[in-house]
C-alpha cells in the first residue's frame, strides 16, 4: 500500500505491505467555510470574556502575542482580521505592538516576517521579535517553583490590551500548544524557560501529550502567564491541510480549555496493542524544519512501539539541527545517548534547549530511533541517531528479520495524531 507522509512543504510517499500496516491519523475535521467571518465572530461573542472591543480604550497600549516561523499558525490571515477588527474599533496602527513569541527560538528575519504577517503589516505596524536572552528587555512576575525569577516580555507585560494568537495542537511535553504557551515561554527569559522546562520536570511522566492538569510543565505555564494580567486568547485549530477548523477566543484559560478539548477529540487514537515499527512524521513545513523539532514526531511514536522496537521519522530539516545551536552542541558533546542523561543529571548542568536531547534520550531507551531527511548522513550520526535514505526498504528489511508477526504503525501527520494503547 502507498501511504503519503507530510514532509517539508509536500508529501513522501512509501510503498509498505498493506496486510502489516496500520494507518493511525487525526479524524478529519473539514475546513470552516468563511474562515475571516468565523474569527470576527468569535472576537464579538468570546469564549468567558467581555467582546473584544469592549477592552479597548482611546490610547491603549496594545500588544499582540504572535507565533515565530517554526509554528503553522495562518498567521497571514489571522493577523490582517484581527487587525482589522481593531481599527474597526477605533484603535490606530501606532497604538498596537506585534511580538513575535519565539521562546528560545532564534529570531526571525524581516523576510520571514512578511512572509508570516503579509507585507502590509509589516510595513504599517511595529513588529519585534522577543529577545530571550536580554534581561533589560523584561519585567519579573514572580518566581518559578524553583526559585528562578519568571521574566516576560516588558511589551506584554506594559500593555493595556494582551492579545495572545496561536494555534491549538497536541504537544509533547505541556499537554497542549497554545493558550498560555504563548506568553510563557513564548514571551519569557531563557533562565525561566529552563527552569520550566529543567530535567525534573522533562522526566515527569505527567509532562505528556494531552495531560494539562497534574502535568508541572503546564501548571507552572499557566501560573505565570496569569500574573501578567487579563489576556484575551484568539487561538485556532488546523486539519492537516492548514485550514481552520475551529476558533476560540476570549479568556486565556477558558477559551484554551474549550479549544484543546476540541483537540483532543480529534487527536486522541486508541490502539489495542504496541507496534514492532511505527512511521511518523513531524507534521511537515515548518514543523519538520530542523532536528530540533523532530524530537515531537518521534515523542508521537513512542506512545506506541514495543519496547526494543523501532522508530522512523521523516522530518525534512531544511534548515538543519540547526548547526551550531545549544542542541548541537548539547549532542555533540555526548559520546551517546545515555551520557546526555547521565549529564542532565549532574547538580548544576544546565544547557539551552537540552528538554530535546534528554526527550530523544529517553525515547531512544525504549527504541531505535532512524531518521530520514535531507541531511548528511555525518550530522544524523553525530545526533545518535540511525540516518536512512529509504523508509520503504528499511521497513521491509526490519520485518524480514523480525518475522510474520511483526507489526507496523504508521502516523503520517505525526503529533498531529496522539495515539495511546487502550
Amino acid at each position: 500500500m502507498k501511504v503519503n507522509l507530510a514532509y517539508g512543504q509536500g508529501h513522501l510517499q512509501v510503498d509498505l505491505p498493506e496486510s502489516r500496516v496500520t494507518v493511525i491519523t487525526p479524524s478529519h475535521k473539514p475546513g470552516i467555510v468563511d474562515e475571516k467571518a468565523a474569527v470576527m465572530q468569535s472576537l464579538r461573542t468570546p469564549i468567558g470574556a467581555l467582546p473584544l472591543n469592549q477592552w479597548l480604550h482611546p490610547g491603549a497600549r496594545i500588544c499582540i502575542a504572535f507565533t515565530d516561523i517554526t509554528r503553522a499558525t495562518p498567521n497571514d490571515r489571522i493577523i490582517p482580521w484581527l487587525l482589522e477588527h481593531l481599527e474597526a474599533g477605533g484603535v490606530a496602527p501606532g497604538q498596537i505592538t506585534l511580538l513575535n513569541q519565539l521562546g528560545t527560538h532564534r529570531p526571525n528575519t524581516v523576510a520571514e516576517l512578511e512572509k508570516m504577517l503579509t507585507p502590509a503589516v509589516v510595513r504599517n505596524y511595529r513588529v519585534v521579535n522577543h529577545e530571550p536572552e536580554n534581561l533589560e528587555a523584561h519585567i519579573q512576575v514572580g518566581t518559578t517553583r524553583d526559585g528562578t525569577p519568571a521574566w516576560i516580555n516588558k511589551h506584554l507585560v506594559e500593555a493595556d490590551v494582551r492579545i495572545v494568537t496561536g494555534f491549538i495542537e497536541p504537544h509533547f511535553f505541556a499537554g497542549f500548544s497554545g493558550g498560555p504557551k504563548g506568553i510563557m515561554p513564548g514571551c519569557a527569559a531563557l533562565e525561566t524557560v529552563m527552569s520550566n522546562h529543567g530535567s525534573s520536570n522533562i522526566g515527569d511522566p505527567n509532562s505528556t501529550f494531552g495531560i494539562t492538569t497534574g502535568n508541572p510543565i503546564w501548571e507552572e505555564i499557566r501560573d505565570i502567564a496569569l500574573r501578567v494580567g487579563p489576556s484575551f486568547l484568539l487561538n485556532v485549530t488546523l486539519n492537516e491541510r492548514r485550514d481552520i477548523t475551529g476558533v476560540f477566543s476570549g479568556d486565556l484559560l477558558a477559551a484554551h480549555r474549550e479549544g484543546f478539548e476540541f483537540v483532543r477529540g480529534q487527536a486522541m487514537q486508541k490502539v489495542e496493542a504496541p507496534f514492532d515499527i511505527v512511521v511518523t512524521t513531524n507534521s511537515g513545513y515548518p514543523l519538520d524544519m530542523n532536528l530540533y523539532q523532530g524530537v515531537k514526531g518521534m515523542s508521537a511514536a513512542a506512545r506506541i512501539v514495543k519496547p526494543g522496537g523501532t522508530i522512523i521519522l521523516a522530518c525534512e530539516c531544511c534548515q538543519g539541527v540547526p548547526s551550531n545551536s545549544p542542541l548541537d552542541l548539547l549532542l555533540r558533546s555526548a559520546g551517546s545517548s545515555e551520557e546526555i542523561l547521565t549529564l542532565l543529571a549532574t547538580p548544576g548542568f544546565i544547557r539551552p534547549e537540552q528538554w530535546q536531547a534528554q526527550i530523544q534520550a529517553l525515547i531512544q531507551r525504549r527504541a531505535e530511533v532512524i531518521v530520514y531527511s535531507s541531511l548528511p548522513d555525518e550530522v544524523i550520526w553525530a545526533a545518535h541517531l540511525t540516518p536512512c535514505r529509504d523508509i520503504s526498504a528499511t521497513v521491509a528489511a526490519t520485518l524480514e528479520q523480525l518475522g510474520a508477526d511483526a507489526r507496523v504503525a504508521v502516523l503520517p501527520q505525526g503529533p498531529l495524531t496522539i495515539p495511546y494503547l487502550s
